[in-house]
């Protein structure tokens, strides 16, 4: 999921909307955009599938304000409905106000069994209406940011929520860290977002990262923060750097791009081995494959060719239309790795059904030799915090060896990444959260290992 806020700045649903497509590599299944006008009214337009299918002109014309929202969509099968695309907004006596979140908080079945038990009926299966509920269940005689530190501090997970209302906007980044967030300077106003990409589209400065456990309060009188927890951690998610975020992206002090390049690199020197050409799986490998390529002295070449108007395969939400769109998504040069002997790059093996297919596809294409090289560690534990790894009976390496993981996927050999060279890649967080390779989660995760 992604989100984006725009405060001060006019016509805010035109550059929300900009600002989307750039993060619309973090959600394929909808999008959403909640603006309050200049009489204080709530304008919102919620949809499936991509944001530009979702908005038209005329849609994002009636969206007028200077301060609004927005979000992509990353759902599994059971959450891929119009109900659950965010922002989702809430009529309160004290004043109407919408959230979007990112992430996953990992006690959300106790706090909902909380809410429940005091007459609360939930209308959808996000984060976002949890965190409203908790606010609203505060003494009215609190001031609202003591209503919102309160309320997170019965969060636990990695999470991150923009609030907005009809004067102001509250950005909110979990205490450990793991969710990415960020704050740029347009004219005289201010943008946030999940991701720094989306600050260039629309001419935005980057200003800075929100830390772990901040909020940031963006209104009529600038920037304020508040810090409503003591315990901060740095442990960013090791696939932010390794897949979801974008190449030109910087998060907390390390670039994408340079991060996957570097993680490429090391993944030589870890993982040797003699062939004619690097090829690198579009396109969240290329940068990887590059630092290997260079590292090695092997020629990089583009093998794959990445169908134009196919989204990403990782994210969409039922393991049906992950093997449909790998046929649909890649096509091997044929004349390119003909009789070749091939590296092939990935950044992560999750199911093994991918890899699978696309060493069939460079077989089927001539090449003699597929030796696959994956840029991070043998995923072998499931993910609570937004990422859809599956369960542990379905990752290919959790009940694995690296040989057997070879077999299942048919090359003619396997190497990984190792976690310390991952954190080595990282030049800004020092020690990314690598649960899903480690089992070493960063919270405790309540024995909720199915979300409500």
């Amino acid at each position: 999921m992604g989100v984006i806020g725009i405060f001060g700045v006019r016509n805010a649903s035109t550059l929300i909307y900009y600002g989307l497509h750039n993060l619309q590599h973090r959600g394929q299944e909808g999008a959403g955009m909640a603006v309050f006008d200049g009489n204080g009214q709530c304008r919102r337009h919620r949809g499936l599938g991509l944001v530009n299918k979702v908005f038209c002109p005329t849609t994002i014309e009636s969206l007028e304000g200077s301060i609004g929202i927005g979000s992509v969509c990353y759902a599994n099968a059971e959450k891929a409905a119009l109900d659950n695309v965010q922002p989702i907004f809430f009529h309160h006596k004290n004043g109407d106000f919408a959230i979007a979140g990112d992430g996953n908080v990992v006690n959300a079945r106790q706090i909902a069994e909380y809410l429940e038990k005091k007459g609360t009926i939930f209308q959808t299966a996000t984060d976002g209406e949890l965190l409203a509920h908790l606010i609203k269940k505060h003494r009215d005689d609190e001031s609202r940011i003591d209503n919102i530190v309160n309320a997170l501090n019965m969060m636990e997970g990695g999470f991150s929520f923009l609030i907005m209302t009809r004067k102001r906007i509250y950005a909110c980044r979990d205490k450990y860290g793991i969710k990415p967030l960020c704050i740029g300077r347009l004219g005289d106003g201010y943008v946030v977002s999940s991701e720094s990409c989306a600050f260039e589209i629309i001419g935005a400065t980057f200003l800075r990262d929100i830390e772990p456990g901040e909020i940031v309060s963006f209104d009529e009188y600038g920037i304020r923060s508040t810090k409503y927890s003591k315990f901060q951690r740095h442990k960013m998610c090791a696939m932010e750097y390794i897949y979801l975020a974008r190449p030109d992206s910087d998060i907390d002090g390390c670039n994408i791009h340079a991060y996957r390049k570097e993680s490429g690199r090391r993944l030589y020197r870890e993982c040797p081995v003699e062939a004619d050409m690097v090829v690198g799986v579009p396109e969240s490998s290329l940068s990887a494959a590059m630092g290997y390529a260079e590292e090695s002295g092997i020629p990089y070449e583009m093998g794959l060719v990445k169908h134009k108007y196919m989204g990403r395969t990782f994210i969409a939400p039922v393991q049906e239309m992950r093997e449909l769109g790998v046929k649909m998504k890649l096509s091997p040069v044929r004349s390119i790795v003909r009789g070749k002997r091939i590296v092939l790059v990935d950044d992560s093996i999750v199911r093994g059904t991918t890899s699978l297919k696309i060493v069939k596809l460079l077989r089927e294409a001539g090449a003699t030799e597929v030796h696959v090289r994956i840029a991070s560690p043998m995923m072998k534990y499931p993910c609570f915090y937004g990422v859809d790894t599956s369960t542990p009976e379905q990752l290919l390496c959790s009940h694995r060896t690296l040989e057997e993981a070879c077999a299942a996927i048919g090359a003619d050999s396997l190497g990984y990444l190792s976690p310390e060279s991952t954190c080595a890649s990282c030049f800004g967080c020092a020690d990314p959260c690598q649960a899903c390779f480690t089992g070493e989660y960063p919270t405790a995760l309540y024995n909720d290992e199915v979300k409500r």
